[in-house]
């Protein structure tokens, strides 16, 4: 899962990065609402999490801006402000949730889980495709009768994919996915979890898109001739 960490909090932020990388996410960390507010309209996020008091906008500014953009990722406002009347206009400007300063990362954990299990298929604790079902819980994939423990890279590779069957997934879109814009991407690292990925799931299964990216064929998923 992709998350956007709003937070001009450094030493919370840090501590939340590591949480939040621990159980596999790909989190990006902004401390400006301004760029929060651009990132959100460009780029695609599985989850925001955002403080209210930030620089240049407000995150309750941020969060009207982006659902009347269209923006349906979920959101959970973390913020200092306690008062009830916050509370009700966070929740009714469309958060999905409000957790407020000081707190618990168990209790945050916790509402990430309540969060994300509302939504799509997304976000749902297995997807499967054809023969294919991938656990977001443990990380593990089955397929016909076997078990695989993924490394963090390749869920995340295949995760998208599986969300997004049939569809072509630009190289950029996945190395986000993967790298979101904190670490530098290696030139070939993505077709070498792509490489691997097909052992396990069958070379036609994931088809290279020359000059574009990748997709999942679900037929080919379902029939699973090329395993």
């Amino acid at each position: 899962m992709r998350i956007l960490l709003v937070e001009d909090d450094h030493l919370l932020a840090n501590t939340m990065l590591d949480m939040l990388r621990d159980d596999q996410n790909t989190v990006d960390w902004l401390d400006d609402g301004q760029q929060a507010l651009n990132a959100l309209s460009e780029e695609h996020f599985d989850l925001v999490i955002l403080d209210l008091t930030l620089p240049r906008v407000d995150g309750l500014d941020v969060l009207k801006g982006i659902r009347k953009q269209g923006v349906s990722a979920p959101v959970i406002i973390l913020s200092a402000r306690a008062d009830l009347e916050d509370k009700l206009q966070g929740l009714d400007e469309g958060a999905d949730d409000y957790l407020t300063k000081p707190f618990a990362m168990a209790e945050l954990k916790a509402r990430i889980r309540v969060v994300t299990r509302r939504g799509s298929a997304a976000q749902q604790k297995a997807i499967s495709v054809g023969r294919l079902s991938l656990s977001s819980d443990s990380g593990q994939l089955q397929v016909d009768g076997e078990h695989y423990m993924l490394p963090r890279s390749e869920y995340q590779i295949l995760h998208y994919l599986m969300r997004h069957p049939d569809q072509v997934a630009t190289r950029r879109r996945l190395e986000e996915q993967l790298y979101g814009w904190e670490q530098g991407v290696e030139s070939n690292a993505l077709e070498v979890h792509i490489h691997h990925l097909r052992r396990r799931v069958g070379k036609a299964t994931i088809r290279t898109v020359r000059g574009v990216g990748y997709m999942l064929d679900s037929q080919a998923a379902l029939e699973g001739e090329d395993l």
